[in-house]
């Protein structure tokens, strides 16, 4: 196990100093993902300052949490690219090739291809994140620290999860994973406003099914008092995304078991 993890930090090591060989590409397409983002939270400020408050939460509530949703699917977007493309592997006849290794195959398409330009994005997240805190005069040495620190662990391995998903149902068809963005990046979108201004269902369904909002919101909502949960559960619950990305893992072995080699 240990073994394993040094091997994929050395190749994270590897894959970023790669990337880096083409500095000013890097740089450029960090600063992309930044300021495409940036476009986001700038309308959202332009929502408040007409509105002030949505559902009673204020433009710096709403900031913890957008923070972590995008801090977490650009660190999952990073680090899970090799499963967004996977199905190229499938359709070309590719991960006959993976099979024959002495590794996982978890293993070895999670460290595929990591695209450390992804870095904009986070690096702007943080930024919201870091004003939202401050403008909240929240402590660094307090409940509430650990709880977000928590949040965007469990939202990074949500959507890592569903990258993992996504590339699992290529084992059995490649033409409709596209839907699969209906919950990444439309899981973002609306992962970023308070869940209680959706109807019911809505709130069921990213709950129970797929738990977008154990995740982040939830855990900030407890904190804020928007939520009548008790705080220490609050806390916990981004651990749902932890076992998402578990039960994720399990559910590709079962995509491997009923992969069919092209022959070729």
């Amino acid at each position: 196990m240990l073994k394993s993890i040094r091997l994929y930090f050395k190749l994270v090591q590897v894959s970023f100093k790669s990337q880096m060989q083409h500095r000013a590409s890097f740089l450029m397409l960090t600063a992309a993902h930044f300021l495409s983002t940036f476009v986001e939270i700038f309308g959202i400020w332009v929502l408040f300052d007409r509105f002030k408050t949505i559902q009673g939460w204020t433009l710096e509530e709403l900031a913890l949490i957008y923070g972590i949703m995008h801090m977490g699917f650009a660190a999952s977007e990073a680090l899970a690219r090799g499963f967004d493309t996977f199905y190229q592997l499938v359709k070309q006849g590719d991960f006959d090739r993976l099979l024959l290794r002495p590794l996982s195959t978890v293993f070895q398409v999670a460290t595929r291809e990591i695209q450390m330009m992804r870095l904009g994005r986070f690096l702007q997240g943080l930024i919201v994140l870091i004003w939202a805190f401050r403008a909240l005069h929240l402590s660094l040495f307090s409940w509430h620290m650990s709880t977000i620190i928590l949040a965007i662990i469990g939202t990074t391995c949500l959507f890592y999860g569903l990258f993992v998903l996504q590339a699992t149902l290529s084992f059995w068809t490649i033409e409709s994973l596209e839907l699969m963005n209906i919950v990444t990046y439309g899981g973002v979108e609306s992962g970023q406003y308070p869940m209680s201004i959706y109807p019911s269902s809505f709130r069921l369904f990213f709950t129970f099914i797929i738990p977008l909002a154990c995740v982040a919101y939830y855990p900030i909502a407890t904190l804020l008092k928007h939520e009548a949960l008790p705080i220490w559960l609050g806390a916990l619950l981004p651990l749902c995304g932890v076992v998402f990305l578990l039960v994720a893992c399990q559910l590709w072995k079962v995509g491997v078991h009923h992969y069919h080699s092209t022959g070729s």
